[in-house]
């Protein structure tokens, strides 16, 4: 996986299921990202409340859709919703890099030391670890890093790999489909089955 620069953008982001759920039917249908966009531009097909807002919402999501190739594009399209949740969370690590070191040295980590509970201080343990390896890390406030770590756990709790009740939110192991589960391993994508499911 190649390294990017980290960044708190998220706390502007949402999971947003259903928009990509959208962008990747009209892919696979043949419209081209940019076509996409310039039907959004149209359109409004997020029902979005600004046309500033949409155009953002068009530029993240078409940013996760693109991240997946093909044949994923395809297993999403004929997956279950649970699959299908865990394929855009798939899609966001791929355009976040920060978000996927938190799965990895995080979610999973809890996952193999048998500690199934992700609270507010993993959090803060993470980013502080952060701040110290990067110089634009470092420049965050306590404010961007609490409201970037409620979007964390919103992320995992809509992706259900962690419940929404509580300050500690319950680890919730997926069980990945098998037909994701073999193209990450074919396409030497393991590092995301290691993340998701906390296995060595």
């Amino acid at each position: 996986m190649e390294k990017k620069e980290y960044s708190a953008g998220m706390v502007k982001l949402s999971f947003w299921f259903m928009e990509i759920r959208k962008v990747i039917s009209l892919l696979n249908s043949g419209k081209t990202i940019q076509e996409i966009k310039k039907l959004n531009e149209e359109e409004n097909i997020f029902g979005a409340p600004t046309i500033v807002r949409a155009k953002q919402m068009m530029a993240t999501v078409g940013s996760r859709a693109t991240s997946l190739d093909e044949n994923l594009l395809q297993i999403f399209e004929y997956s279950d919703v649970s699959t299908q949740k865990i394929i855009n969370l798939i899609a966001i690590m791929n355009v976040d890099q920060l978000f996927f070191e938190f799965i990895y040295e995080v979610y999973r980590e809890k996952i193999i030391i048998g500690e199934y509970t992700i609270t507010d201080m993993d959090l803060s343990v993470f980013f502080k670890n952060k701040q110290l390896q990067s110089e634009r890390a470092a420049k965050w406030k306590d404010y961007t890093l609490k409201r970037l770590g409620a979007c964390y756990k919103t992320m995992l709790m809509e992706a259900g790999l962690i419940g929404n009740e509580g300050k500690d939110r319950k680890i919730l192991i997926p069980i990945l489909d098998i037909r994701l589960e073999n193209y990450l391993k074919d396409t030497g994508q393991n590092i995301y089955i290691k993340a998701l499911t906390g296995v060595r």
